[in-house]
């Protein structure tokens, strides 16, 4: 059974981002090799069949990696999976890359994700607020925290949303060198979604 899941690189102290929505960071730690039953990216993404992101993440990887100039890039690490972009801007999309900018209810674009993956999973890469709209309305399966040995202080948190206990389920534990890896599995609010106005 396909899945949504939330697969991404976190700080000991819950961010994913600095103050200024930087990532590099993750960038400083060595990831070393995968034991316990941990994924590192390049297993994962053998699972995955479409991905999706906020426009945070998605301006930060245009200018960090320069994919206007450079859109191979995005085949190089993505191949032809497709990736929605929620955004409510205009952003530049790398030449041939299977991006679609997208806007609106999360809902009816989590089931073109599923289908766009063709059976395999869909891939969450983030934000945190995004992800949480996912959450909100029971179409998150899967967190996987892969957590770095660094600490911010500030910046953009995991996932700025209550889970209570009972929605999660520690199902696997791991270690990708000096990062340790968290898998857990999501259950959908016991009241139903959330509705608009609460979220």
């Amino acid at each position: 059974m396909a899945k949504t899941v939330y697969y991404t690189a976190t700080t000991l102290d819950g961010f994913l981002a600095d103050p200024e929505n930087s990532l590099q960071w993750l960038f400083e730690v060595e990831e070393g090799e995968a034991t316990g039953g941990a994924l590192d990216t390049a297993a994962f993404l053998s699972t995955i069949g479409a991905m999706a992101m906020g426009a945070t993440t998605y301006a930060w990887l245009l200018a960090h990696e320069q994919l206007a100039e450079h859109p191979g890039k995005w085949r190089e690490w993505y191949g032809e999976r497709p990736c929605f972009v929620f955004s409510h801007r205009e952003l530049p999309l790398p030449a041939g890359a299977p991006v679609r900018l997208v806007r609106g209810d999360v809902r009816p674009l989590h089931a073109e994700l599923v289908a766009a993956a063709g059976g395999r999973d869909v891939w969450l890469m983030g934000g945190g607020e995004l992800v949480g709209q996912f959450a909100d309305h029971g179409l998150l399966d899967e967190i996987v925290a892969t957590v770095a040995p660094v600490t911010l202080g500030a910046g953009a948190p995991l996932l700025p949303r209550r889970l209570s206990a009972d929605r999660l389920r520690l199902r696997a534990l791991g270690r990708l060198g000096q990062f340790a890896q968290l898998v857990y599995d999501v259950r959908p609010p016991a009241a139903g979604p959330v509705p608009p106005a609460a979220q």
